[in-house]
């Protein structure tokens, strides 16, 4: 079943408006990437089939030699091209990598250090949407959203989110400035968010939900494409697994935005039809028991 009107946008916060589905950055910036080339040419073809929204991060790399690795990817892929204006691109700061580990660190000072390297290697004079990419346990998330409103305040900063929270760390942030993003893990075998109220919650205070990992990640993916109960639908509507996963977190409210990733074209393709697919109740009701 198609719905009518594909061309139904969601919204980031009073800013912008962005496609339904957006494109995860990091499987072509992290081990077992893709070349230059090849992960250039994913990017162009999120944009040309109509995505308008890219997430990245500074860490999505391989250690902290290569920070900004996917950021100077969107930049190469983006630069020259005729729909670069309507590209929204989120990045994130808060976190490093040293020898490969992911450590969490959102001082205020290593934010500014981030944020200000971002906007070099995303070659912009301000990042249009900017996420605390972790809490740190050492530092109050009240400083470390303090500092991200200052750089705001600057203009290298258009919108800030926060990524891989709860409804608590929410509500703290929203004390210190506008939040008009969150951004977890979420899936057909996560739905943590779903059971603890911070989906209903975003909802009622309109803030997006940016789902990553919506095929489960990347040991998830494998089992999405296995699961019976996936698969029987999917053949059902004569799609692949990861559409029909991917509708179902669209079907739950017009605040979610999932963000697959992906590292060859026929994935970036797959994930833009589950726009056009509308799943019937029981078929939705059936994935939601899956968990």
């Amino acid at each position: 079943m198609l719905k009518k009107d594909t061309s139904a946008l969601r919204s980031i916060g009073r800013t912008y408006k962005v496609f339904p589905i957006g494109l995860g950055g990091m499987p072509i910036s992290i081990a077992g990437r893709p070349d230059h080339a090849d992960a250039v040419r994913v990017i162009e073809r999120f944009v040309e089939i109509g995505g308008n929204f890219i997430d990245s991060a500074n860490v999505y790399c391989l250690d902290d030699a290569d920070l900004g690795h996917n950021e100077r990817l969107i930049k190469d892929a983006l630069s020259n091209h005729s729909q670069r204006d309507d590209v929204v691109v989120a990045t994130k700061g808060g976190l490093r990598r040293p020898g490969g580990q992911w450590i969490t660190d959102a001082h205020p000072s290593v934010l500014r250090r981030s944020c200000e390297r971002s906007l070099t290697d995303l070659g912009v004079d301000r990042i249009d949407l900017y996420q605390l990419h972790a809490v740190d346990a050492n530092v109050p998330i009240e400083d470390s959203i303090g500092e991200l409103a200052r750089l705001a305040d600057e203009g290298k900063i258009a919108a800030i989110g926060i990524s891989n929270v709860d409804i608590g760390a929410l509500k703290r942030a929203r004390t210190v400035t506008p939040i008009v993003s969150v951004q977890n893990r979420c899936s057909i075998f996560c739905t943590r968010d779903f059971d603890n109220g911070l989906i209903a919650y975003c909802a009622e205070i309109d803030v997006a939900y940016i789902a990553h990992s919506p095929m489960g990640g990347h040991r998830g993916y494998v089992h999405t494409g296995d699961n019976a109960v996936v698969k029987r639908i999917a053949d059902n509507y004569g799609v692949s697994p990861y559409r029909v996963a991917l509708a179902w977190l669209l079907g739950i409210g017009p605040h979610i935005i999932p963000i697959p990733g992906a590292r060859r074209l026929v994935s970036v393709e797959d994930s833009h039809g589950a726009v056009e697919l509308i799943l019937a109740d029981d078929d939705l009701q059936a994935l939601a028991r899956i968990s």
